[in-house]
């Protein structure tokens, strides 16, 4: 590079503004690491000596006679739960479960005596059924309803499955025009 020796004389005193700033800003970083080493250490011995004694103070006024409170309350909770509440949920639950068994055995054995009463009506129907000549004219028309159902049902299942290739169309690919 062809320069001016004017322009070499500027760029050597830039350069050495440059380095002269860089030293300064290197004193500065070390002079705030310093302080800073210094308030960590301050602040250590000032939660050492202040803030610890107050934070014991307290938890041995507050905090533990809190808990010592609490857990007592727990306790008494828990005895008055354990001897006073679960045996009265069971008592009361014991006697709705007979209440329900008494009354579901009532309910059963009118049932029964309902279903022996109907047991005896249709032996009493099919009896006098039978003592007739044959089928009627309309279980002979049900049978032939029935049947025609069948059929019908078959014929739409197989209409579903059978292969019929005609019903689907494929795509037809784009050709390319041909080269000539």
């Amino acid at each position: 590079m062809n320069l001016t020796r004017k322009r070499k004389k500027e760029l050597k005193r830039l350069r050495s503004s440059a380095e002269e700033l860089w030293g300064q800003q290197q004193d500065v970083l070390a002079n705030a690491n310093a302080i800073a080493a210094e308030a960590r250490k301050q602040a250590a011995y000032y939660t050492r000596e202040e803030i610890a004694p107050k934070v014991r103070d307290g938890y041995e006024h507050y905090v533990r006679p809190a808990t010592q409170t609490a857990g007592r309350v727990a306790g008494a909770a828990r005895e008055r739960l354990v001897s006073d509440v679960i045996p009265a949920v069971g008592t009361a639950v014991g006697t709705a479960m007979s209440v329900v068994d008494h009354a579901r055995d009532a309910r059963a054995r009118a049932f029964i005596g309902e279903v022996k009463k109907a047991g005896k009506d249709v032996s009493k129907k099919a009896k006098a059924a039978t003592d007739s000549s044959g089928p009627g004219a309309g279980t002979v028309i049900a049978v032939v309803l029935g049947a025609i159902a069948a059929v019908g049902l078959l014929y739409a299942v197989w209409q579903t499955f059978r292969a019929d290739d005609e019903l689907w169309v494929a795509d037809e690919e784009p050709t390319a025009p041909a080269a000539e």
